[in-house]
């Protein structure tokens, strides 16, 4: 084995990632909410008002120590994490690969039109199966849906799939897309 991959196998054994990792992940995150949002009250030097730091962080401490204390929510937080990571990686290389197909005019790549809300719903669905799969229930929804799959269950779909269809096509309004240019 190489020296990097002895010292990952070193923080592994010392809980690098199931102890230190989590914990500085949860300290930040609700450190950062409980500062931006002044929920634990503020204190006055002079004539400003500043929160007060060694409440939330020592809130944000004690919430840490909770989340890790607890090796179900620390493993379902690091699964979502790794999910997430992967989720990101594929929003880059698709972004990579639909801008070969773009001309260089200094803007960049942008998705505009439907593409953007295609996209938006899928990064959206995608996040939903990561948190599915996250806590376990994926494999279940997914047994429950080849268990529930007959052509009732099928007409049932296409028939909410029409009516989000007529209602999309009721509202959607033609004066406001000819304001913004869309056809």
């Amino acid at each position: 084995m190489s020296v990097f991959q002895n010292v990952l196998v070193f923080f592994n054994e010392i809980g690098m990632y199931e102890v230190v990792l989590p914990f500085l992940l949860i300290f930040t995150i609700v450190y950062a909410l409980l500062d931006k949002t002044r929920v634990l009250g503020v204190e006055r030097i002079g004539d400003k008002e500043f929160p007060k730091r060694n409440i939330n962080s020592m809130v944000a401490f004690v919430v840490g120590f909770i989340i890790v204390a607890s090796t179900q929510l620390v493993a379902i937080i690091s699964d979502i994490i790794a999910n997430t990571v992967m989720l990101l990686l594929l929003i880059v290389l698709f972004m990579l690969l639909a801008g070969t197909m773009q001309r260089d005019d200094g803007q960049g790549f942008q998705v505009e039109g439907w593409y953007k809300n295609a996209f938006m719903v899928i990064m959206f669905v995608g996040i939903i199966l990561i948190f599915l799969n996250a806590f376990g229930w994926l494999q279940a929804l997914w047994f429950w849906l080849l268990g529930s799959w007959n052509s009732q269950f099928l007409g049932v779909i296409i028939m909410l799939l029409i009516f989000a269809g007529v209602i999309w096509w009721i509202t959607s309004d033609p004066a406001r897309k000819a304001a913004r240019g869309e056809k």
